[in-house]
């Protein structure tokens, strides 16, 4: 029989590696009273889960991906700066209307796009990275959230994002976009394509100067919440880069919408909804499931192919699809494996040793099982100290465990623009998680536990998908716990939307939870969830990410968008 190596249990307590909670960030913020967001019970806990942690002032974590961009670059992207026109450098409080927003991008453009000119306006100090200009018809106030300014009225800012323009081989090519406000493309110092909106009243068109379309099929069909413009056609050499740089900006506040699209000379198109050509988005890189995510929880389907089209960049991509692809290795069988052992060597105080298999304990004696089949009782206090913890390990106690959480209350504020268009803010959670768990009845249990939770939101517009928004852990050892009891909170938090568009109901609610209490030896000895198929499907639950959207398989799937709007198309 094979024969076990016996390891010494671990009592030293250990910190756990707590993973980073991320945070989608949408959109200034107040605090107002709004209605309670009602969660399913929890299981286990009873009374006092919900609202028992103290107030925080937690900075949101902003690293990962929106439709702006991310923290992170990848040196092949574009870099975003945030321009509030509204307040001074210092960022104090300037007079800015509808006509001198205009006239100062006007006066940016004239000056060559040189960041001087923008240089007496308030400037984030953060940058985005992105690999695409597709900012589908959201709430404005997305841009001032993703770029880490929360206290910024969401109108009269504006985006510059620079970049190199470059491709792998010669290609011809020219963009197609749509922006609510304000979006203009300029290549090696020329203006190519200005989408601007049409009709905003505040000569949004003149920004760009003189600048027309030759395209033949402007304004056939919608991207986002207006028509497409076409831009003029661009050659590139392989490999030789070219400057690029895209402006973007909202000037009364509301809605915003940004979406950069490429038609490639001589290349067929399948049609989309409106039996026009189902453009590809423009992109500096293979499209990655969050950015894919980012994307398409706001766009219509059918507007924009998010995975297809050229890819600008000086190496040839490797071939990407929209499914999500997952390799088993592959494991060679075995023939005639034996199923593995329960058997292991005991030791006795005196020196002895023998091999048996564990099965109980009767009072003060150990009962084993012999590899002929016989029952064998010894006494408990013959054992050495290392059978004692391995038998202690092995019966541990009943433990109770639960999710802890805790939520603020806040209410976006508008510009007077979207008030009087009678625009509804979007209402805003920001919710911090933890876990606790209580052992039943005495015992002494010395030895380090793992608990951790597991936290999901639920899309409005498709309540069969579920956004993995937390995820973290902490070690403890019971017996130097007060009563067995351990909780601990997660770092950051997860903050939540919840708005209408067009009609919709879009953004997140909080959904379903899961905490596990795992021993030394990784096996789970209690648990919490508020839906059995989270246990179901546990291993397939653990190759996910948080940011992750999943099915109720634990499959990861992509986020859903809103359905067409047919009061446009």
């Amino acid at each position: 029989r094979p024969k076990m190596k016996l390891k010494k249990p671990q009592v030293k307590v250990k910190k756990s590696a707590k993973p980073k909670s991320t945070t989608r960030i949408v959109t200034k913020i107040k605090r107002a009273s709004m209605p309670d967001i009602q969660l399913p019970e929890m299981s286990g806990m009873g009374v006092g889960i919900v609202g028992d942690f103290g107030g925080f002032e937690m900075i949101p974590d902003l690293e990962e991906m929106t439709v702006f961009g991310g923290a992170q670059t990848i040196g092949n992207d574009f870099e975003g700066t945030f321009y509030d026109l509204k307040r001074t450098r210092s960022g104090n409080a300037r007079a800015m209307d509808t006509t001198a927003y205009a006239d100062e991008l006007t006066k940016f453009c004239r000056n060559g796009w040189r960041a001087s000119t923008l240089a007496k306006f308030y400037q984030s100090p953060k940058k985005l990275y992105s690999t695409s200009i597709l900012i589908p018809h959201v709430p404005s106030t997305l841009a001032p959230f993703s770029f880490g300014e929360p206290d910024t009225i969401a109108c009269q800012w504006a985006v510059v994002y620079r970049g190199k323009l470059v491709h792998y081989k010669d290609i011809k090519f020219r963009f197609w976009g749509h922006a609510d406000d304000v979006m203009i493309v300029r290549v090696d110092g020329e203006v190519v394509l200005n989408a601007t909106w049409d009709s905003t009243g505040f000569n949004a068109r003149l920004i760009a100067g003189k600048w027309t379309s030759s395209a033949t099929k402007n304004r056939q069909w919608y991207l986002g919440n207006n028509l497409a413009w076409g831009g003029d056609w661009i050659e590139l050499k392989a490999g030789v880069p070219m400057d690029m740089e895209v402006l973007i900006g909202e000037q009364p506040g509301g809605q915003f919408c940004a979406m950069l699209l490429v038609e490639e000379d001589g290349v067929e198109y399948e049609t989309n909804p409106q039996n026009q050509k189902f453009l590809p988005i423009f992109r500096t890189a293979p499209t990655t499931h969050a950015m894919a995510d980012a994307i398409m929880e706001h766009l219509v389907a059918g507007e924009a192919d998010v995975f297809g089209g050229p890819v600008f960049q000086d190496y040839a991509p490797s071939v990407r699809t929209n499914e999500v692809a997952e390799v088993e290795p592959e494991i060679p069988e075995e023939e005639d494996a034996e199923p593995e052992s329960s058997m292991r060597f005991w030791t006795l105080n005196n020196g002895k040793t023998f091999e048996a298999e564990y099965i109980t304990m009767m009072g003060d004696k150990l009962v084993v099982g012999t590899a002929e089949g016989k029952q064998v009782k010894v006494p408990y206090g013959d054992l050495s100290l290392q059978d004692i913890n391995f038998i202690k390990l092995s019966r541990p106690p009943e433990f109770d465990v639960g999710i802890v959480r805790s939520s603020k209350n806040f209410n976006i504020e508008m510009s007077s623009y979207a008030l009087d268009r009678d625009q509804i803010p979007p209402r805003v959670l920001d919710w911090t998680f933890g876990a606790k768990v209580r052992q039943k009845g005495s015992g002494d249990y010395p030895f380090e536990l793992k608990l951790e939770y597991f936290v999901f939101a639920q899309q409005h517009l498709d309540p069969n998908k579920y956004w993995f928004v937390d995820h973290q852990s902490s070690a403890y050892i019971s017996s130097d716990q007060k009563d067995g009891s351990f909780r601990f909170t997660g770092d950051g938090i997860t903050r939540l939307f919840d708005f209408n568009l067009t009609g919709q109901r879009r953004g997140h609610k909080l959904s379903r939870t899961l905490v596990l209490l795992t021993d030394s030896r990784g096996e789970i000895i209690a648990h919490s969830s508020t839906a059995n198929w989270l246990m179901d499907h546990l291993d397939e639950l653990r190759k996910r990410s948080v940011g992750d959207y999943i099915d109720q398989d634990c499959k990861q799937v992509y986020a859903s968008g809103p359905r067409q709007n047919s009061n446009l198309y």
